[in-house]
């Protein structure tokens, strides 16, 4: 493949369309189960319960510091599969790419995503190409669609959660979404700060050898607070969080202080919120801190008897409602 940049004959189904699959995505993601040739692929079925998710991902810049939209698909999709209790198998992957995107940056997201499936433990084994006209995309947008097999544990479900639970949360909150709008270099700010986007698969395989797991899930979009206004409206109850007690890198936290962000409603792409009882909080707390992901991890409220509020106690001591996200503070996040 001579060319240096995509062009719409790389989605025509010619010559360019099948040098662009076999030379750069089949070369990075080749596994005996995929059959590039095929419309479909084989998968040998088993006793086992099967989870199914899908996702999209358009983030800009496409590449940001801790990260990229490649290994952030897989990530995101695995992690998807990871909290709702399964270990995450296969995934497929569909790829639009802009007309004038550089061959060298897509092979270099695409190695990316290949090393994180790797990493993982996923293969990929289906897939499709388009390329859009000039103008159309914003270089490269991906959609993958995960299969995973459901590991020993507890059901995880809301309607488990009980009034005494307690709120867990395994690291800082917002670094994904800071890290993302710092490699824009918007309103002049920069920084250093890492994205946390990575896998979670050790935290939720660790949980979910405690009886006492109610619930799990990664707070992407709209963060911890989103996920926790999810938990009011489906369980009924109050959620009480504790400030002080809530992981917020001070990058982060200074530049929310300087935008006028919350960081509880920022994105992260590697973290994991657990309702626990309250007889397995403190030795969960304790493993996820035992891992290098987990080692920030805290205890940071609990669910109370209420009218689905979500209650923040203040650092000064005082208590405020945390209302619904209304507006995208950082959208193309993820």
């Amino acid at each position: 493949m001579q060319e240096t940049h995509i062009s719409l004959a790389h989605g025509n189904g010619g010559r360019f369309m099948r040098e662009l699959i076999e030379q750069l995505f089949a070369r990075h993601l080749a596994n005996p189960e995929l059959d590039i040739l095929a419309d479909a692929a084989t998968l040998p079925l088993t006793n086992e319960r099967l989870l199914f998710t899908t996702d999209g991902f358009i983030v800009q810049p496409l590449e940001f510091p801790g990260g990229n939209i490649g290994s952030l698909a897989v990530h995101g999709t695995c992690n998807d599969l990871a909290v709702s209790g399964a270990q995450p198998k296969y995934l497929s992957l569909n790829a639009f790419i802009e007309e004038g995107m550089a061959i060298e940056q897509l092979e270099r997201l695409i190695r990316s995503l290949a090393e994180a499936a790797a990493e993982t433990g996923v293969k990929i084994i289906a897939g499709d190409t388009k390329v859009l006209p000039n103008g159309e995309g914003g270089g490269l947008y991906l959609a993958t669609t995960g299969i995973g097999v459901r590991l020993p544990g507890p059901i995880l479900a809301m309607k488990n959660i009980q009034p005494g639970d307690q709120i867990l949360v395994s690291g800082p909150v917002g670094d994904h979404g800071i890290a993302v709008m710092l490699a824009r270099e918007q309103f002049g700010l920069r920084g250093d700060l890492q994205s946390d986007a990575g896998s979670v698969l050790p935290l939720t395989r660790a949980a979910l050898t405690f009886d006492g797991l109610r619930f799990m899930r990664d707070p992407t979009r709209g963060g911890l607070a989103t996920v926790c206004h999810e938990l009011c409206h489906t369980t009924g109850h109050d959620l009480r969080l504790k400030q002080q007690q809530i992981p917020v890198h001070d990058p982060v936290q200074s530049v929310c202080e300087i935008l006028g962000y919350d960081p509880l409603f920022l994105a992260c792409e590697g973290r994991v919120v657990a309702i626990v009882s309250t007889a397995d909080s403190e030795q969960l707390l304790q493993t996820w801190r035992n891992l290098p992901v987990g080692k920030d991890a805290a205890v940071i409220g609990q669910i109370i008897e209420g009218k689905g509020q979500l209650i923040l106690e203040t650092e000064l001591g005082g208590e405020r409602l945390l209302e619904e996200l209304e507006d995208d503070p950082l959208p193309r996040i993820c």
